[in-house]
């Protein structure tokens, strides 16, 4: 394929889709499908059939339309009429309504507020395509100016000219660490020539964060352009993306557009009839959290178990079967398209001092509007937690946010006012983590949280170094033993020594910031922990 090819694609899905005077969007991902939206899509389809409208309207599947908690959702085009929670049963009467016919109410699923907060304060730049287009069909993500940028890297910049645009950006890696992407690209790119690879990381395994899994189901062909420019920029002619079992609906879209992007010669040999070639596989991980770090990943890639090793050497010196590696997560990967196609000032002039871009969200918890969020980097917490969210369901009161998930820690409520970066939530005693955020109420317990999370770190933890394999069991046993009002101040002095001996001691991230939630709690919340102290006292269980 070239350019013009790629460009008269476009063209005729557009001329397709303009033909139709109505397009109605059924998400499609896999929130929206757990509340019965392929029934919905299927009852929509006949009842535009039944009303004869075949020639008018078209019923088309979507990527994440972000607001999960009010599912199934569709959106109606042109107009952008978004209706929530609609049932197979709705069908009708939203077909009614297109047609000119009196309406039914009674019928009518529930309208969303395009102007609500939620949607209103989001920018979506890695969510653009989330949602308007239909994931499972490449003519779509061309239509939209898919693989443009891929050709306009090969046939207009240098390898050096791509890794200055994206490290002029600012991107920071939004896996958790938050390394600087163009950092890590100009790393690979100067290892000595011969065998690379990329590996998108897409084993997102926190508890409550479903951000890359959206992205892959909702917009795939836009990791593989992404992946294609990065393996360029390195000088890498293979991809992997490595992504858990229990994303099936992302494996399958996964496949289908390496599939059309292969048939279409935008993945393969010569490329845009360039010298560049690139292939992508896709591995799919049994779910284990470890493997999330980088070294666990390339083990389990190659066949291995997905144990983590000590570094240096890093996998951008020696990767993937000794080869020099890049590895980025779903989201980095999903942002390096739009910067190349709108500058890197442009994404520069986007968020903090330090920290550029956007963030992708997962908003869950005790909270009143639940979903995907993507927000300019600065946004206050309070933002995200009561104008976007909502706040808590039935006037109850936000105690505090946890973000990073188990490798993360708690934002109370008093720090809502605290702009979102990589560096303010250090500060906190928390961190980004790939983007989970579940917020709680007055009625949450925070040692039962810590403990939860620490349950987590225990059963996923791989058992390869001592600090972590047995210092997390003896954490949940003494947060247990708090939860139990079996505890003592020398026990609550147990906890501190041992939590801060196994982030310090530990092999890999997973052990290092395993405490996290705990140290987190203990710092704003120890009087919970005095507290459950305090009554075992007055039980006459222990001495104060």
């Amino acid at each position: 394929m070239d350019l013009q090819e790629l460009l008269e694609m476009g063209k005729q899905e557009r001329d397709r889709q303009d033909l139709k005077q109505t397009r109605i969007r059924c998400c499609t991902a896999a929130g929206c499908l757990s509340s019965g939206a392929a029934a919905v899509k299927n009852s929509l389809e006949a009842a535009v059939t039944v009303a004869n409208l075949e020639d008018s309207v078209e019923v088309c599947g979507v990527g994440c339309l972000r607001f999960c908690g009010r599912g199934a959702l569709v959106e109606i085009d042109p107009h952008r009429i978004l209706y929530e929670e609609v049932t197979a049963e709705n069908a009708p009467a939203i077909i009614s309504a297109l047609s000119g016919e009196e309406r039914n109410q009674e019928g009518l699923p529930v309208q969303g507020d395009r102007q609500h907060p939620f949607f209103a304060l989001q920018m979506p730049i890695v969510l653009e395509n989330s949602g308007k287009i239909d994931p499972e069909r490449i003519e779509e993500y061309i239509a939209v100016g898919g693989y443009q940028q891929l050709h306009h890297v090969l046939m207009e910049m240098t390898p050096q000219e791509v890794i200055e645009e994206i490290a002029k950006s600012g991107l920071r890696g939004r896996g958790g660490g938050g390394y600087p992407t163009g950092l890590k690209w100009a790393t690979v790119a100067k290892m000595p020539k011969g065998q690379k690879y990329v590996v998108c990381n897409a084993d997102e395994g926190d508890p409550g964060a479903f951000m890359d899994r959206s992205v892959l189901e909702s917009d795939p062909h836009r990791i593989l352009e992404g992946m294609a420019i990065a393996g360029y920029a390195v000088g890498a002619n293979y991809g992997y993306i490595y992504v858990r079992a229990e994303y099936p609906l992302a494996i399958k879209r996964l496949e289908k557009a390496i599939q059309q992007a292969k048939k279409y010669e935008l993945l393969g040999s010569q490329i845009f009839d360039s010298t560049f070639d690139f292939k992508i596989d896709i591995r799919v991980g049994a779910g284990a959290f470890v493997c999330g770090e980088e070294t666990a990943l390339i083990a389990s890639i190659e066949g291995k178990r997905g144990n983590p090793r000590p570094r240096p050497p890093y996998p951008a010196e020696s990767g993937l079967w000794e080869c020099p590696t890049l590895i980025n997560n779903v989201e980095t990967l999903a942002n390096i398209v739009p910067i190349i196609r709108e500058g890197s000032d442009w994404y520069a002039s986007i968020g903090t001092e330090n920290s550029k871009g956007t963030k992708v969200f997962a908003l869950t918890g005790k909270v009143c509007n639940t979903g995907l969020i993507e927000v300019p980097m600065g946004t206050t917490v309070r933002q995200i937690v009561e104008e976007m969210g909502g706040g808590v369901p039935d006037s109850g009161t936000v105690k505090a946010v946890q973000t990073g998930g188990p490798s993360g820690g708690c934002i109370p409520a008093e720090f809502f006012d605290t702009p979102v970066d990589y560096e303010s939530l250090l500060k906190l005693g928390t961190m980004m983590g790939s983007g989970g955020a579940i917020v709680m109420d007055e009625n949450t317990s925070m040692v039962e949280i810590a403990r939860f999370y620490m349950e987590f770190c225990r059963g996923e933890s791989c058992g390869k170094c001592v600090p972590c394999r047995a210092g997390t069991v003896q954490l949940y046993e003494l947060l247990s033993k708090f939860l139990d009002q079996q505890a003592t101040h020398a026990d609550l002095e147990k906890l501190k020594a041992l939590s801060y001996m196994v982030k310090e001691t530990s092999l890999c991230g997973l052990g290092i910031s395993a405490p996290n939630p705990i140290l987190s709690t203990l710092r704003y919340f120890s009087e919970e922990y005095e507290e459950l102290i305090q009554q075992d006292s007055l039980n006459g269980k222990v001495t104060v």
